[in-house]
């Protein structure tokens, strides 16, 4: 049983830079301009033999009403509510300002264990405001760089007391954890949600989760790091990743929007099935397509999601419109669904979990070798491979090497390559006899060696 540290302080102080730092890699975006962290991040942590939860949190504000800066500081909260202890970060160089004491203060009022941290302590000019922490009544205070990760042995030492708590819990509840070590056994399905920005991706990560874990607004562009949650769906564990809005390349100029952009697109690589949330009110767009081109040529299932649809006036030419723009640009994956709902009010959500388990079933599909082959032959022999310098091309069998998403070897003669017309007959096939609509299908040529190639 691990122990769950939350990293708060006010903007800029280097919560990111610390939180990858102790998760080993670089999850968070980090720059210099203040305030980039806006939900709580969660991730692995670890000092050498020392394991635990680690949450990364938005910078601490003073501000409690709806604004986007008020929305932050509720989910600030919440991380401080789930921790076992807080590492309160002040920057050494800059010294301890009125925001650090301010915000000591409601901490020391708090329930949960604090930990001062002084970050960059490198060199000799974060000593000053070293000496200033002792003034904040949060303890002795550990030095430490983030960025040049100097100082974790003494926030080892730190943490260690609070693993011996938690192994202490461990045994009173060790039949408890055995049962949850036994649910966890399954590996979670692997869910994102993307789309342009202000779609609606964090409302509806909410509404399936039944909480406000992501932060929402009426601003575009809230969500910047892509922020996983770990949740169950009918006794089905699935980490649900919600990612930053996806512009048009030629509008992403600001290095911060290219940092979440590339993070969206690496959690589109490591996903499962994507869902693409659009905006019904302003439908179907041709960054909404290109989105889902993407997602097809990483070899991911597709589940098409249109939120705001309780604010559609025309229905059923919003929903026909979608339809034909998807079979005349994604024709390599007929048959995607469409979910109509609206995130806000949580009307149709419930459609929308069944739909992606039923195109991961797909894209987990297998075809036994023996069957496929009996399908080739019917294949081959209503439409024959065309001809290559007056002979006929040969294909010999086919077997599946892999499913997720499912791949197909054809072995054929040497005589040349098969035309990709060829191959999407083959693929049009394999999707209308075997079933297999909404995911990609891959087919990859192999031909034998010419013995004869050396010779002559």
């Amino acid at each position: 049983m691990t122990f769950t540290v939350a990293i708060l302080g006010r903007p800029n102080v280097g919560k990111s830079t610390l939180f990858n730092r102790l998760v080993g890699k670089k999850l968070a975006l980090v720059d210099d301009t203040p305030g980039v962290t806006r939900d709580r991040r969660e991730g692995e942590g670890r000092i050498g033999t020392l394991k635990f939860r680690i949450i990364d949190t938005a910078g601490l504000e003073e501000k409690f009403d709806d604004s986007l800066e008020g929305r932050m500081r509720r989910q600030t909260e919440l991380a401080l509510a789930e921790a076992d202890v807080v590492l309160m970060l002040i920057d050494a160089k800059a010294g301890v300002t009125p925001l650090d004491e301010h915000f000591a203060g409601w901490l020391r009022r708090s329930e949960t264990p604090v930990i001062l941290v002084a970050n960059k302590c490198e060199g000799k000019a974060g000593t000053p405001g070293l000496m200033e922490s002792f003034s904040l009544g949060l303890g002795e205070p550990v030095p430490l760089s983030a960025e040049h990760g100097e100082g974790m042995a003494d926030l080892f030492e730190a943490l260690l007391p609070f693993e011996a708590a938690a192994e202490a819990a461990q045994e009173e509840t060790a039949d408890a954890a055995a049962e949850d070590a036994e649910d966890a056994a399954e590996k979670p399905l692997q869910l994102a949600i993307v789309g342009r920005p202000n779609a609606g991706k964090s409302t509806l990560v909410n509404t399936l989760v039944g909480e406000d874990r992501m932060l929402t607004g009426p601003e575009a562009g809230v969500t910047r790091d892509s922020i996983a949650v770990e949740w169950e769906f009918e006794g089905r564990a699935v980490r649900l990743v919600d990612t930053a809005g996806l512009r048009k390349k030629a509008r992403v100029q600001q290095k911060l929007e290219k940092l979440s952009v590339a993070d969206s697109l690496r959690v589109i690589r490591m996903a499962e099935v994507v869902v693409l949330l659009i905006d019904g009110v302003e439908t179907f767009e041709k960054q909404d397509l290109n989105i889902a081109a993407h997602v097809i040529e990483e070899g991911r299932a597709l589940v098409i999601a249109v939120n705001k649809w309780d604010a559609v006036a025309d229905r059923q030419a919003t929903l026909k419109l979608i339809r034909d723009r998807l079979a005349i640009s994604l024709p390599q994956v007929r048959g995607v669904p469409v979910v109509t709902l609206s995130a806000l009010s949580g009307r149709g959500v419930e459609k929308l979990l069944p739909k992606v388990m039923e195109v991961y079933d797909l894209w987990n599909s297998r075809i036994p070798t023996s069957r496929l082959n009996r399908w080739l032959e019917v294949m081959l022999e209503q439409h024959p491979p065309p001809m290559v310098k007056g002979r006929r091309l040969k294909i010999r069998y086919m077997t599946q090497v892999k499913a997720r998403p499912p791949t197909f070897s054809l072995f054929m003669s040497s005589r040349g390559e098969l035309p990709e017309s060829y191959i999407r007959y083959l693929i049009n096939g394999l999707r209308t006899d075997f079933n297999l609509p909404a995911v990609p299908i891959r087919i990859m040529t192999r031909t034998g060696k010419n013995p004869y190639a050396e010779k002559g």
